[in-house]
């Protein structure tokens, strides 16, 4: 009897261990769950959610009863929506580069446009493709500077003509060259060339407004020209200057943005060490000493971190802009070739960036069709780097306001204005190294272009 009740108390004592006991409170705790999340707080007891706040939240999510909020649409298009020539090529060539997006390419979207965008070379010349007509239903209808860049916009390796060895390596046994001047010109414009060699554009040691000496080198951007005599003249000016550039393409007004993808490749090779880079036309005038006292300042900002250099890039940024649809126009581009609106870019007149952004845009460039304006690209690349130009007031390159009435100091105030002639740069140059007493103090404008 007493053996009996021996083994019914350890029974006992088992089913009443708090082990067992819990049981029964996650048998509970497990049903309670699934209904709420079965049912929603609406069912059952009043349940008090949490609000979290806007910027960890998603735009365009979806809220359901059942689910937990989620986003409508996927993060990748499977689709595109455009069938226009330029934006079926880039789309392409962006999921070729995406890393998780490139074993998936979809076979929906038309590849005709892209297989006829590759290169065609001959040797070692890329040949025009004159088969992309085919893939644009107005071709016959567009002008002749729009169908010539059609044809040869698969092509960006041009050999050089004339490549300058000493624009940066004289500087380099002095040190970086602080800033370099990159101006686009044509062949013909022996004028314009010469005005900016005589006032703003001058290389050397330049002094700053504050008085400090920095290295400056400048270099002229060009093509080649069907004229032969001013090419022989263009040849002749290289040989006196040291000073200029040239590749073996047509300088057309739709080819400038070749200009900005071998210059790029150029300086990786010839002037990588160089800080800053000033890229304009040949007919803006620049307060070269005043743009460095910025520079300088930027560089001497301790609370600018290291990666900002990385990211700099300066003008008069152009936001929301829309192809230009006027066929009449040099800057027309047909709803055929490019839909929706253009990235934001600092005007071509000129824009100021760092070295270091310029070796990431060659970069990045290899990864983005060339496109026939060049302001434009530069601002298709660098929404591809995640970088946003800074917006300066200073860099007039629609010059000055119509309705701003002209004070005395004005020129005094700007970083660069657009349009000038050789006589005026010649002008500004005097007015602007020599300032009158009242205008030596003057601030950089702050006024923005009236929208």
């Amino acid at each position: 009897m007493a053996s009996c009740l021996c083994r019914y108390r350890r029974r006992i004592l088992f089913f009443c261990s708090p082990c067992i006991l819990l049981v029964p409170v996650y048998i509970y705790v497990s049903v309670a769950l699934c209904y709420v999340m079965k049912h929603g707080a609406s069912h059952g007891a009043h349940v008090v959610h949490s609000k979290l706040p806007s910027h960890f939240t998603a735009s365009g999510l979806k809220h359901s009863r059942d689910l937990a909020p989620h986003p409508v649409k996927s993060f990748w298009r499977s689709e595109l929506d455009s069938g226009a020539l330029w934006n079926i090529i880039q789309y392409m060539t962006d999921r070729q580069y995406n890393p998780i997006l490139k074993p998936h390419l979809p076979e929906n979207v038309s590849s005709v446009a892209y297989k006829t965008a590759i290169s065609r070379r001959t040797g070692d010349r890329c040949s025009p493709n004159y088969e992309i007509k085919n893939t644009i239903p107005d071709y016959a209808k567009l002008p002749i500077q729009m169908k010539n860049f059609l044809t040869s916009m698969h092509c960006r390796d041009y050999p050089l003509i004339i490549d300058p060895l000493d624009v940066c390596d004289s500087q380099a046994k002095k040190g970086a060259p602080t800033l370099l001047m990159v101006i686009k010109t044509q062949t013909a414009n022996f004028q314009n060339r010469e005005a900016i060699r005589e006032t703003w554009g001058r290389s050397g040691n330049i002094k700053t407004l504050a008085g400090q000496q920095r290295p400056v080198s400048r270099v002229f951007l060009l093509g080649k020209s069907e004229d032969l005599h001013t090419e022989e003249k263009m040849h002749l000016e290289s040989s006196k200057y040291g000073d200029i550039i040239q590749w073996d393409f047509m300088d057309t007004f739709f080819n400038l943005t070749l200009k900005d993808v071998l210059f790029w490749n150029w300086f990786s090779r010839r002037c990588s060490h160089a800080r800053f880079i000033f890229k304009g036309d040949d007919d803006v005038f620049v307060r070269i000493p005043a743009v460095l006292d910025y520079l300088l300042a930027e560089e001497a900002n301790e609370s600018r971190k290291a990666s900002d250099t990385e990211s700099f890039v300066m003008g008069d940024v152009i936001n929301n802009a829309a192809p230009i649809r006027s066929n009449w126009t040099k800057y027309y581009i047909p709803e055929s070739f490019y839909k929706g609106l253009y990235p934001s870019y600092p005007g071509g007149g000129g824009v100021l960036y760092s070295g270091s952004l310029a070796r990431r845009l060659l970069e990045v460039s290899q990864r983005v069709h060339l496109f026939p304006i060049d302001d434009v690209y530069l601002g298709m690349c660098l929404q591809r780097l995640g970088v946003y130009p800074i917006n300066h007031p200073a860099f007039l390159t629609f010059d000055f306001p119509v309705d701003e009435p002209r004070e005395p100091c004005a020129n005094h105030t700007i970083l660069l204005v657009h349009k000038r002639s050789p006589a005026e740069m010649l002008q500004l140059w005097s007015e602007t190294s020599t300032p009158s007493p009242e205008c030596r103090n003057a601030s950089l404008r702050v006024k923005l272009r009236p929208d």
